[in-house]
């Protein structure tokens, strides 16, 4: 570790859990390592992880940012399987006033299918409630890749990747592009949501849903979107809290053409002008990389290559009019952790080297908190580091 690294942590494991946490695989119940994870501030600075420890989906809590992290409480009774590796890693959001709400996806029987599984806590994170599935509708098909978060009235929105729409035309014998993207509302705090609301459909079916809340109750999406006949970029949509998706618009213009899902989502962050800024992947023939930019209509601003030939999995969070990026990279030896920081919207940027690891590691999860830019990175050797930007 570089001497400015702030912030290591190494968390112990429950008794009996392996580092790297064993689990199920999403399609066959095969064990695998999973080191999928999440993490959120609270508003008294309490950092909040959810993973995964030998099948049960866990949360931690930590009060120094990341030095140490009490004991592991388990969400779920038994162990089951989940699918916790890479944009389908589990999820976590505060609410308003300290709720605890977890997202996770339960594979099913059936390869590639699953469904989006939901618990909060009302006391602090000592308890869980029992599990619900968000969505209401229940065909053993792909209900993938949620994504979550809280706006400022406390309503919990929940989006997911959807097949319902592919296999209804498939039955009718007609093509279709990719999925679809729904989500569902919560207005009691999780008890019950409502749903199933469709943002779009031609998806691709295995990249992570960015979510950003608005300012007047609705929740910006953006998400790797199949545009006729098999160009994989990206588009935008805002979902209001009565279940409408409106403003539905392509967000990147790479013209990457394949018919395949890169498992690859983006990473969206607003800032205090409200400008939305962006980190992708691709690779088409004259954009190959990870990229940032800012959003705007019919186009993008200060876009810039991040890292090099071999970035992958970038994330950033916005602190004001500061942004933070993290993304990987692997020399041929180790995977190093890098990372940027803009103090002018994304005009400028300074460059880090983060961390390293020998061993197989999640993607970086940047987290920002009193202007000052943090990354959960779970690897199999230092399970649940954080390290604090300079």
């Amino acid at each position: 570790m570089k001497k400015f690294l702030l912030m290591v942590l190494l968390a112990a494991p429950l008794p009996g859990a392996e580092a790297g946490h064993q689990s199920h695989g999403p399609a066959m119940g095969a064990t695998r390592a999973e080191l999928g994870a999440s993490a959120a501030f609270d508003a008294h600075g309490g950092l909040w992880a959810v993973h995964e420890i030998s099948g049960h989906i866990a949360v931690s809590r930590s009060a120094d940012r990341g030095r140490t992290w009490a004991n592991p409480v388990l969400v779920t009774a038994a162990p089951e399987p989940t699918d916790a590796g890479g944009d389908a890693r589990p999820k976590i959001a505060v609410g308003p006033r300290g709720e605890l709400y977890l997202t996770w996806t339960k594979p099913l029987g059936k390869p590639y299918t699953g469904e989006v599984k939901f618990s909060r806590s009302l006391d602090d994170g000592r308890t869980f409630s029992p599990p619900i599935v968000v969505h209401h509708d229940r065909q053993e098909i792909t209900h993938r890749f949620d994504a979550l978060t809280v706006n400022a009235r406390g309503q919990i929105f929940v989006a997911w990747i959807d097949k319902r729409d592919g296999v209804a035309a498939a039955a009718r014998g007609e093509p279709y592009r990719g999925a679809a993207v729904y989500f569902a509302v919560s207005d009691d705090r999780g008890a019950t949501f409502r749903g199933d609301f469709k943002v779009a459909d031609h998806s691709c079916e295995c990249c992570r849903i960015a979510l950003v809340p608005e300012a007047d109750g609705s929740v910006t999406a953006l998400w790797r979107h199949v545009f006729a006949p098999n160009i994989r970029d990206h588009a935008l949509a805002t979902l209001r809290p009565d279940g409408t998706a409106v403003g539905f618009r392509r967000a990147t213009f790479d013209d990457w053409r394949i018919d395949a899902c890169p498992h690859h989502g983006p990473g969206l962050a607003e800032d205090a002008d409200g400008r939305l800024h962006a980190v992708w992947f691709s690779a088409a023939p004259q954009h190959q990389g990870v990229f940032y930019g800012r959003l705007r209509k019919n186009g993008v601003d200060a876009r810039r290559r991040v890292g090099g030939e071999t970035a992958e999995h970038a994330d950033l969070a916005a602190a004001g009019r500061r942004l933070g990026v993290a993304w990987k990279e692997f020399d041929g030896e180790r995977t190093r952790l890098r990372g940027m920081v803009s103090d002018d919207e994304g005009a400028t940027w300074r460059d880090y080297e983060l961390a390293a690891t020998t061993g197989p590691s999640d993607h970086p999860h940047v987290l920002a908190f009193e202007n000052r830019f943090y990354v959960l990175w779970n690897t199999r050797n230092e399970p649940l580091t954080v390290i604090a930007f300079p």
